[in-house]
């Protein structure tokens, strides 16, 4: 039996990844529980807030980054929960049931994947200071500190604001940042968005990734994942939490019930690792650059030789460094990188196998699965399902 009837508003921004995920979290919350609300959200996904106390609505969940949003909504007597970034300070927590993303843990898990890559030179790239991005600077603080406690520098560069008029100069800046640091270095970007930056100067400076600069962003956002060359590693928040716990807290007041004002932090859902971390600690420069290539292109079909044409050394002078380096022939690599691409892509997209096979430079189908029958024991398809499996036991624990 549902309970009383309500209208609820949320005032997010849709067309961010962020706060879909919020949504979809309040949304999995109404499917769970006995509540029966309707959700209003703006047709075209943006956040408004005019004339609050005239909507007529029950509840609100509100986006308290914007500080516009916050400050209207502090006024009102419709019960309100807040969403948004985590403040080291205590006392920049509004006055109402609020759950954040733990800033500092997002920026410490990053910080910790780079960390057992070896690493041991680190960056962050923000952005520049904003009211309405407190949370940058909240992450900015957290890496400052994080790397100070362990003994290390952190080198920071905020940027600057994204226009197209300005584009090229931005970029030339960035460039000119990049190029100042030293390497093998982690870098942080504050957001996937900015991370994404990283990727296209880099690319264009010829600065070799991972194993120059390892990259990390946070949001696990598809589109800047899919706007790269180099698939970006990233931190996923749990946004999908925070949706959920704040719906928990608006039906508590929907209730009559009391509910803390006191900050409900989420930490990350997990570290999604892709090539843009995949750092090895490689000493030898033409080994290296044989690397950067061979990421680049081993799914286009490439060989050996075209390996060392874009190098400039002789077979046996690559193999014997790479053998020294990677423990394997360039041969071995090349293989390995492909069927690396293979298993990424049967766990994390639904394209069909022969599409796979294709892009992944096999042959054939019948080629690709003799290989992860070599390899693993399995067809493609077993080795799908079993990614499957493990992805819906580590859900449910």
């Amino acid at each position: 039996m549902f309970e009383s009837k309500h209208s609820i508003t949320l005032i997010l921004n849709a067309s961010k990844v962020y706060d879909r995920k919020i949504i979809e979290g309040v949304g999995n919350y109404l499917q769970t529980s006995k509540v029966d609300w309707d959700l209003y959200l703006e047709e075209d996904f943006l956040a408004r807030f005019d004339n609050i106390d005239e909507w007529g609505v029950d509840g609100i969940i509100a986006d308290f980054d914007n500080p516009e949003i916050q400050a209207a909504l502090l006024k009102t007597k419709i019960p309100v929960v807040g969403v948004g970034g985590s403040y080291s300070d205590a006392n920049d927590y509004p006055d109402v049931p609020y759950v954040a993303t733990d800033n500092f843990a997002l920026v410490n898990a990053a910080y910790q994947h780079l960390r057992q890559k070896g690493i041991e030179e680190f960056a962050f790239y923000g952005a520049p200071l904003d009211d309405y991005q407190r949370w940058s600077q909240e992450r900015e603080n957290a890496i400052l500190k994080i790397t100070e406690a362990d003994g290390y520098k952190c080198h920071v560069y905020r940027g600057h604001p994204i226009k197209p008029e300005t584009w090229q100069d931005t970029t030339k800046r960035l460039s000119d940042w990049l190029i100042s640091l030293p390497t093998p270095i982690g870098v942080i970007a504050v957001t996937d968005s900015r991370a994404r930056h990283l990727l296209q100067v880099c690319d264009h400076s010829g600065l070799l990734i991972p194993d120059r600069l390892s990259v990390i962003g946070i949001d696990d956002d598809e589109i800047a994942r899919f706007l790269n060359r180099v698939s970006l590693s990233s931190v996923k928040q749990g946004c999908f939490e925070m949706g959920y716990q704040a719906a928990k807290k608006l039906h508590r007041l929907l209730d009559g019930q009391s509910c803390s004002h006191k900050p409900y932090l989420v930490p990350p859902a997990k570290v999604i690792e892709r090539q843009s971390t995949d750092f090895k600690a490689i000493k030898d420069p033409q080994v290296m650059q044989a690397m950067h290539f061979i990421r680049q292109k081993a799914c286009h079909g490439i060989k050996v030789d075209q390996v060392l044409d874009y190098v400039g050394v002789s077979r046996s002078n690559l193999e014997q460094r790479f053998k020294e380096e990677r423990g394997h022939s360039i041969h071995n690599e090349i293989h390995h990188e492909k069927l690396r691409k293979a298993c990424s892509m049967l766990k994390n997209t639904d394209r069909p196998t022969v599409e796979i096979a294709n892009i992944c430079g096999y042959p054939s189908l019948q080629y690709m699965y003799a290989i992860f029958k070599k390899h693993f024991n399995q067809t493609p398809l077993e080795h799908r399902d079993a990614a499957n499996r493990r992805i819906a036991e580590n859900s449910l624990k």
